[in-house]
């Protein structure tokens, strides 16, 4: 199955790159390489491009996809939380721009096996970016405790209905282990009132967001390395990173304005005492949404959000 990816806000996001011919860029998660590309291209023959990504899929993909700026692409099949340490490796100390797009994949939601999905009933309960990781879907489900699942689908899911979720899901599992979409998603179902789901949408959405995120970390391994990030970025260069669900753009939109504006010390001081001094400044005060164009072309980029930081020494 050809991998699918249709790269969201995409010319927002290379134009607020500021991407400089001879610079070296980061995709933290290179996908199907549609913002690579487009980075690529804009790049003179010294320019670098490097991607990162933990699915093969997307890795084979995208390597094809650049293959025609080969001299200028390095691809690293890894987690972006370990961004430093691949530059390092790369003899790289700091970047010109950083994008992240924290979306998942077209492939990965059509591609059944993966088990990302709810519209199919039948695929295993999988969900790993990273299929060299052990732990599944499928033992979430079946082994985190009834207060555990009630914390992930409340928490990442924010869904209403997370407690009597969890109640259900522990209760099928009694009678059997559950291993296919199909069974959690019959479960969810008997969880949430006939009424909510007519109107509320598919009844599963927030469930199997909330077991992607725990799954793969995803708010953690976001939250403790946009720090990092911004100190690998060069005077002036840029991160710029896409979001998807509001809890990914709180994290982001809290991390800009604490680096930009880090100081600790009252009000009422009438000099900063704390020390602690700025990194940049945050480019977006307001997030960027896509146009009226691109969600005409492609509906799954509704709730887009790219913000934008740019570093000051």
């Amino acid at each position: 199955m050809e991998f699918k990816h249709y790269s969201v806000l995409l010319e927002e996001t290379i134009e607020n790159l500021n991407i400089k011919p001879d610079g070296i860029y980061v995709d933290g998660t290179l996908g199907g390489g549609g913002h690579s590309l487009e980075i690529c291209r804009r790049l003179g023959p010294s320019g670098r491009l490097i991607g990162i990504d933990q699915d093969k899929d997307a890795i084979a993909a995208a390597t094809e996809r650049l293959k025609e700026h080969g001299d200028k692409v390095t691809i690293v099949r890894s987690n972006y939380a370990n961004m430093r340490q691949v530059l390092q490796d790369l003899g790289i100390q700091k970047v010109d721009g950083i994008v992240l797009d924290l979306g998942v994949s077209s492939f990965q939601l059509d591609t059944p096996e993966r088990g990302f999905t709810y519209r199919v009933e039948d695929a295993p309960l999988d969900m790993r970016m990273d299929d060299r990781q052990a732990l599944t879907a499928k033992e979430i489900v079946n082994t985190y405790s009834e207060m555990e699942l009630f914390r992930i689908i409340r928490d990442y899911g924010e869904d209403r209905f997370a407690k009597n979720i969890a109640k259900h899901i522990c209760e099928a599992r009694k009678e059997k282990e559950i291993t296919t979409t199909g069974e959690l998603n019959a479960i969810i179902k008997g969880a949430i009132p006939m009424k909510v789901q007519v109107t509320g949408g598919h009844p599963s959405k927030r469930t199997y967001q909330a077991l992607r995120i725990e799954l793969n970390r995803e708010l953690d391994v976001l939250r403790d390395n946009l720090d990092d990030m911004i100190d690998l970025l060069k005077e002036d260069g840029r991160l710029c990173i896409i979001t998807f669900h509001s809890l990914e753009d709180r994290i982001v939109k809290s991390s800009f304005r604490k680096n930009e504006n880090p100081c600790t010390c009252p009000s009422h001081f009438p000099v900063c005492v704390c020390g602690n001094k700025s990194k940049g400044k945050v480019i977006s005060r307001k997030p960027i949404l896509p146009s009226e164009e691109e969600l005409a072309e492609n509906s799954r980029s509704k709730s887009a959000k790219l913000r934008v930081f740019e570093r000051q020494e």
